[in-house]
Parts: C-alpha cells; structure tokens; sequence
C-alpha cells in the first residue's frame, strides 16, 4: 500500500469475516469526493460479493474511487467501473435466480400437499378436549398445561374465556 502511494493506511487485527471493522470504518469515515479508497486484495474489503456492490456503490455514489492492487480493478477508470456494473449484474441475476427457485420450491411442495412453517401446536383434538375442560369449569392456565400448550396459543384458539 505504501508503494502504492497512499497517504493513510488503516487496518484491521481480525478477519474480514466479522462485522466490527474499526480500521474499515476509519478510513470510510476520513473519505472525501475523488478520494481513492484502495485494497490490497478484494477479500479483504469483504466477503460477500453482495456487500463488496453495496459499498463500491455507496462509494461510488458519494464520486469516491476505489482501487484493488491485487485484483487490477480500479473505479476511476472506465473499464474499472464497467467490471463493477458486471459484478452488480452477475449479483442481481444471482438473487432473481434465488428467489425464482424459491418459488418453485415452495409451489412444488405445495402440490405434495406439504405446507411450511411449524406444525400446529393447538390440534383439532386439542381443541376439542380445551372446551369441555373449560366448560367443566377448570381454569384455562390448567387446561393449557393439559393440554401442553401456552396460555397464550389456548387464548387464540379459544377467545376470552
């Protein structure tokens, strides 16, 4: 980075893999209009491909460069900025593919007759036993507790008793 010629160097003691980043955030807060934010390598700015678009986008809309020695990538430049709109492509057709299987995940399933999200803890058997235990006069904490269910689940199924 020296031999590169950049003025202030900030670094990180941990790994690009955790989210508290002082060095990072430093140098992103002493960052000016036609700075240069530069990397020794890509990996090193972040780990997702998803997180490197949204910083070099949140860079690039306040007209802040940033540079990657290793990688050869350099948004001052025009072939540097298409590579950038490449990757933010790439990473956009990625997240429409993710959502589209999905999708058709989700409509497969269904068509096997499987529905998501947790199974009923309140079955119609349940149900049933809950309302002659009410009627019968014992209290709703107990028949929850019957019934091994919240009190909370035995008022949603059965309004203000």
């Amino acid at each position: 980075l020296e031999k590169a010629g950049c003025e202030r160097i900030y670094e990180d003691e941990l790994s690009g893999t955790k989210d508290n980043r002082p060095g990072l955030l430093k140098a992103l807060e002493m960052l000016r209009e036609n700075d240069t934010l530069v990397v020794w390598k890509l990996d090193r700015l972040g780990r997702s491909v998803k997180s490197l678009i949204e910083l070099v986008s949140e860079l690039n809309s306040k007209n802040i460069h940033f540079k990657s020695l290793t990688d050869s990538i350099d948004t001052s430049t025009p072939s540097g900025r298409f590579f950038f709109h490449v990757m933010a492509s790439l990473a956009q057709m990625e997240r429409e593919l993710i959502v589209e299987r999905t999708k058709a995940g989700l409509e497969t399933a269904k068509k096997l007759g499987r529905v998501g999200g947790r199974k009923r803890t309140m079955t119609d058997s349940k149900l049933a036993s809950a309302k002659k235990l009410l009627e019968s006069g014992i209290p709703p904490k107990d028949v929850a507790k019957d019934l091994g269910v919240s009190l909370a689940t035995l008022y949603r199924w059965i309004p203000a008793t």
